[in-house]
């Protein structure tokens, strides 16, 4: 097919696109517009010239040269997506309900200073040019960690702010709001072993590919070191992060114990609430006290580990502000596209509960 031809320039134009793909422009327009309307292998064909050459859509550039759309955009992973949740886990209420508070957060942030802000879920089976499609109808993005990959944040980055949430910064030119995951279990940790007299401890730790989750490990492994414990190579066990994975865990220590309370650690710490109220759960199930038994701990500060019986201990994360933070460095790189990366780290919070024997009418655990 005869395609238009333009000249070449250090960017990539839908010329160019339309000539790696050997389609007309029109084509490559129509599969940024109304993608439904272009068959799937003709629509393949044209995002896997755009990923090869870098290119984003034109309405991107042109907004972000007037800043005339007023939009600033949200990309976070589509908890509910059934291909990765399992039925009635609960996870999935969890898991949206820390979103939704970074949502809130940059609502809230982004009407105070005149924007509106754009929503997409990222389906683990969902269309690859997802961050494309938003990139052309906003000033600048913010994009949850492991949610994208680096290449196309890469090429996005290029035509338009782009600000990483809840985890490291994935490309070293890019903004980044994160807490501080290290510091907040390291306080946690030591708050058992000074405050409770806690000194055989199990942590359960998530994917290693988990940043937050590592950073956590991290700090939990300073506190044995401060404290003059062993510290251990790896968690004691590793989990996805789930209620699911958290109940696993527990059966695993009960299981390993033959069901005996002397046989478990005195405390159990997981790296989030999620996996903490399936522990809980789980050792409930196996008529396994906590904290008389065992001491529980998570990480986040998820309405539901409140919830939970007995009420969690854990570390809350701040995470409206971080929604918040994240609007002002996309307003400000919009201002000034060539100042230097910012990496914000936020400090965290310890919620004493019930769980690690923090409550006047809960027996504290057990020592030795």
């Amino acid at each position: 097919m005869a395609t238009a031809r333009k000249p070449e320039t250090g960017t990539p134009t839908v010329y160019d696109v339309a000539e790696r793909a050997s389609v007309s422009i029109a084509t490559v327009s129509r599969v940024y517009r109304s993608p439904d309307a272009v068959r799937a292998p003709t629509r393949e064909k044209v995002l896997a010239a755009a990923q090869e050459l870098g290119y984003v859509p034109s309405g991107s550039a042109r907004g972000l040269a007037s800043r005339n759309t007023g939009i600033l955009g949200l990309c976070f992973p589509d908890y509910t997506d059934p291909a990765t949740d399992a039925p009635g886990d609960g996870d999935e209420n969890a898991a949206t309900l820390y979103a939704d508070h970074i949502i809130r957060g940059m609502e809230r942030a982004a009407r105070s200073r005149g924007y509106a802000l754009l929503i997409a879920a990222s389906l683990s089976e969902g269309p690859t040019n997802l961050v494309a499609t938003l990139a052309g109808h906003v000033d600048g993005f913010a994009v949850m960690s492991r949610t994208v990959a680096a290449k196309e944040l890469e090429t996005v980055s290029r035509r338009m702010p782009v600000v990483m949430l809840a985890g490291p910064p994935e490309l070293e030119h890019l903004d980044n709001v994160q807490v501080d995951n290290r510091d907040g279990q390291r306080e946690l940790t030591c708050h058992l072993i000074r405050e409770h007299g806690l000194t055989d401890l199990a942590f359960v730790g998530g994917p290693a590919d988990s940043p937050d989750a590592e950073e956590r490990f991290f700090g939990y492994q300073d506190a044995c070191r401060d404290s003059g414990l062993p510290v251990p190579a790896e968690p004691t066990l590793r989990g996805g992060l789930t209620r699911t994975a958290g109940r696993d865990a527990a059966r695993t220590l009960v299981e390993a114990a033959s069901g005996r309370p002397a046989g478990l650690p005195q405390a159990l710490l997981l790296a989030n609430d999620q996996m903490a109220v399936g522990a809980l759960e789980e050792f409930a199930a196996h008529g396994i006290r906590v904290p008389q038994d065992i001491a529980v701990t998570g990480f986040d500060g998820l309405p539901l580990g409140a919830m939970a019986h007995p009420p969690l201990t854990t570390v809350r994360q701040p995470s409206r502000r971080i929604g918040e933070e994240a609007v002002a460095l996309l307003v400000d790189r919009v201002a000034a596209p060539q100042r230097e990366p910012h990496s914000l780290v936020l400090p965290v919070s310890l919620v004493l509960r019930a769980s690690c024997g923090c409550a006047d009418a809960v027996p504290a655990p057990r020592q030795g």
